[in-house]
C-alpha cells in the first residue's frame, strides 16, 4: 500500500484522439478518468507536480492538432493517444526543482488534465502577484498579452496618431493591440464577426471604429471606408481575404504583424494571395513574429500592463467555461466565432 505521500489519485484527462484535417471537432478529444498519478514527485527527478486551475484556449492548438512535418516547425503535433497540452495557470503540490515549492502558483505549459507532472520547467514562470485574477495568467499577463505587447511595440514600431488596423480585434491577442494602440494616442479599428463584438470593441475597449467582416460584401471598401488616407500598422489574425484587401490599403511604408493566420488554419490547401505586389509598390514591411523569441521582455512587459491594470486604463474580456467536460467544445468553438474575449477552461478553484 502507497504510503500517505504516494497517494494514487485518478486523473481526469482530455485525450487527444487522432491527426486532424479540417475543422476540428468535439469528438477529435474525449475526457477520461481512466489513468492515475501519484502526487509526489519521483525521488530524485527535478520535475514539478501541479494541480491545474485554468486552462487556455488558444488558435494554434489547432496547429498542433495536424500532422506537422519537418523539423523546422515551431510547433509539434499533439501524440494521439494522449493528453492535449498548452498554456495554463496552476498550484504547485510537490517540486524537485529548487525555483518552485509546494503552494506556489505558476503559469506556462501544462497537460490538459486535472495533475500533471511537469519535466520541462524552464517553461514554468512563477507568479508572484496574486492580488489579480489567477486567470489573467492565461491571457492578459501571459502568452496572449506578452504576443500583442511584441508584435505591437517591437515589430510594428507605432508612433503617435498612426492608423491601426486589427483583425480578429476581440481575440485574447486583437483586444490588446487595440488597447495598447489607443494607450499610445493611435486611431485603432478592429474586425470582429458579430454585432455583439463590434459593440464590445467601441463601447467597452475603447476602439474607435469596428466592423462585422460578415456583413461586408466588398472588404476593400469597407477599409476605405474606416481608412480613406490608408493604414499605418495592420495586426494581422486572420490572413485570407482579409489581408489581401487591407494590403490594397496600407500607406506606403507601413507595418504588417503578422501574428497568426486562423483563416487558414483548417485548409487542406494553403490559399493564395493576389495582392503581395503592394508590398512592393508601398515599401511596405510584413514580419512574421514569434512570441518564443521576446519572452526576454516579459519584466518590461509585465510592470507596464500591471500598471494599466492597477490604475484602470485597460480591460480584459475573458470568457470562462468550467470543468474539462467543456474544454473540447470550447477549443472548437474558437473556430466558429463562439467565445468572446479570452476563451479559458476553469479546472479547479484556486483554493
Amino acid at each position: 500500500m502507497a504510503s500517505s505521500g504516494e497517494e494514487e489519485v485518478r486523473n481526469k484527462q482530455v485525450i487527444f484522439r487522432d491527426y486532424v484535417t479540417g475543422n476540428p471537432k468535439e469528438s477529435d478529444m474525449y475526457v477520461t478518468t481512466s489513468s492515475t498519478i501519484k502526487l509526489k514527485v519521483p525521488q530524485g527527478s527535478a520535475a514539478v507536480l501541479v494541480k491545474n486551475l485554468y486552462l487556455s484556449c488558444d488558435p494554434y492548438l489547432r496547429i498542433r492538432m495536424g500532422r506537422i512535418e519537418g523539423s523546422s516547425n515551431v510547433f509539434t503535433s499533439f501524440t494521439p493517444g494522449s493528453p492535449l497540452s498548452g498554456y495554463g495557470v496552476a498550484k504547485v503540490l510537490d517540486s524537485g526543482n529548487p525555483e518552485f515549492k509546494e503552494g506556489d502558483f505558476v503559469w506556462g505549459t501544462t497537460g490538459w488534465e486535472e495533475y500533471s507532472l511537469i519535466t520541462e520547467t524552464e517553461q514554468l514562470f512563477k507568479i508572484h502577484n496574486t492580488d489579480v485574477p489567477l486567470s489573467y495568467y492565461t491571457g492578459l499577463l501571459g502568452m496572449p498579452g506578452m504576443t500583442a505587447y511584441a508584435g505591437f511595440h517591437e515589430v510594428c514600431s507605432p508612433k503617435t496618431g498612426d492608423y491601426v488596423f486589427i483583425s480578429s480585434a476581440a481575440g485574447a491577442v486583437g483586444q490588446l493591440v487595440g488597447q495598447f494602440a489607443k494607450l499610445m494616442g493611435c486611431y485603432v479599428v478592429g474586425s470582429v464577426g458579430s454585432k455583439e463584438k463590434v459593440d464590445l470593441l467601441k463601447n467597452k475597449l475603447g476602439f474607435d471604429e469596428a466592423f462585422n467582416y460578415k456583413e461586408e460584401h466588398d472588404l476593400d471598401a469597407a477599409l476605405k471606408r474606416y481608412f480613406p488616407k490608408g493604414i499605418d500598422i495592420y495586426f494581422e489574425n486572420v490572413g485570407g481575404k482579409m489581408l489581401d484587401a487591407v494590403l490594397l490599403n496600407m500607406k506606403p511604408h507601413g507595418h504588417i504583424a503578422a501574428c497568426g493566420m486562423i483563416s487558414h488554419y483548417n485548409l487542406s490547401q494553403p490559399q493564395g494571395f493576389s495582392n503581395l505586389i503592394s508590398l512592393i509598390y508601398n515599401r511596405i514591411r510584413m514580419e512574421g513574429f514569434n512570441v518564443f523569441d521576446h519572452f526576454h521582455l516579459y519584466p518590461k512587459f509585465f510592470e507596464m500592463v500591471l500598471s494599466y491594470i492597477k490604475e484602470g486604463k485597460i480591460v480584459y474580456l475573458e470568457d470562462i467555461v468550467e470543468g474539462l467536460e467543456s474544454a473540447p467544445a470550447a477549443l472548437v468553438g474558437l473556430f466558429s466565432g463562439r467565445s468572446v474575449g479570452k476563451q479559458v477552461v476553469l479546472v479547479a478553484p484556486a483554493s
